[in-house]
């Protein structure tokens, strides 16, 4: 009789073990990782941890979800990448276009998905929108640049030139340029580039504005997103008004954006994740393209540069902040 009890108490004693071990078995590694910290890019990432628990992979359950940033530092984007492909997650995350790069580059089999890459083509993270191809998938945030300009035109109607801040050495914000101009020109209006290739330069280049440009704009580039406030200070000293791509930057101290919510940009990420952790194929997963049009106006800023918004604008305004 003991022994019999002795070998069940074993088996439970077994069988439990046996249980925990295939509990963590099912636990999947999603890692994430980021150019750079700012509100943005930290919605996509957000966003794309709420999708995933909405289908089921919740973090500390059914995933474990690992973050590391860049800080800003293509170099530092690489290491990531590479650390992160040594660990071998069952996806990986890009958040913008140096980070899904630096994946892309790092493995050809462990799955990438990007977000908030304006063109994922171009940065030859894809073989097509259509058929990707690889192991690589995701978002493309390309802005409704032909909407910003109208904005533009909308609100201050009398402005002849736009300086547009940027890093040229980030793809996706040359990109931007090059539709800036192209969408500008069709409505009579000039651009003039102020460029900074780090944080410490973006203050000076939006100094620069000053005399050359009656507005100003930036697209969803993260060096100058990174120190937007460097940007805002100097720009409504000069009463330029500063029109922005990426709408959390008006809470931030631009004047108004037309774009998109970048929390949905990531939930549409998370979703992409979860399909591929059910067994999908990043190769048989078209490249999504965030939609929406929000409208986002800050009264308070328009009240020091001295521009008076029409009550139509704010009333079809997402979002007004004081």
């Amino acid at each position: 009789m003991i022994r019999t009890v002795g070998a069940a108490f074993a088996l439970l004693l077994a069988g439990g073990v046996w249980g925990a071990d295939s509990a963590a078995a099912q636990t999947q590694t999603v890692a994430i990782t980021s150019i750079v910290d700012h509100p943005a890019l930290n919605a996509v990432h957000e966003g794309a941890v709420a999708a995933l628990a909405r289908a089921g992979f919740n973090e500390g359950k059914e995933i474990k979800v690992v973050f590391e940033s860049a800080q800003g530092q293509p170099a530092t984007a690489v290491q990531i990448a590479r650390k992160f492909v040594g660990e071998k997650p069952a996806v990986i995350i890009g958040i913008s276009t140096p980070s899904a790069q630096a994946l892309a580059a790092a493995t050809k089999s462990i799955p990438v998905v990007f977000s908030a890459v304006t063109d994922p083509v171009g940065a030859q993270l894809v073989a097509s929108a259509d058929k990707p191809g690889g192991n690589v998938t995701g978002v493309s945030d390309r802005a409704p640049t032909e909407d910003q300009v109208a904005l533009i035109r909308e609100l201050t109607p009398d402005a002849k030139t736009v300086g547009v801040l940027f890093n040229p050495g980030e793809p996706n914000s040359v990109t931007a340029v090059k539709e800036l101009k192209e969408a500008a020109a069709k409505i009579g209006l000039s651009v003039v580039e102020a460029p900074a290739t780090k944080t410490a330069e973006v203050q000076g280049a939006a100094r620069s504005l000053v005399g050359k440009a009656d507005v100003a704009f930036v697209p969803t580039d993260n060096t100058v997103v990174s120190a937007l406030e460097a940007v805002t200070g100097a720009l409504i000293a000069a009463k330029i008004p500063l029109y922005a791509a990426d709408t959390d930057s008006v809470a931030r101290g631009a004047f108004a954006s037309v774009g998109f919510n970048y929390r949905q940009v990531g939930e549409r990420t998370g979703e992409l994740v979860a399909r591929i952790l059910k067994g999908e194929k990043p190769s048989d997963l078209p490249v999504q393209f965030a939609q929406g049009t929000d409208l986002y106006l800050n009264k308070g800023v328009a009240g020091k540069i001295g521009v008076t918004l029409s009550e139509a604008a704010v009333k079809r305004a997402v979002k007004v902040i004081d």
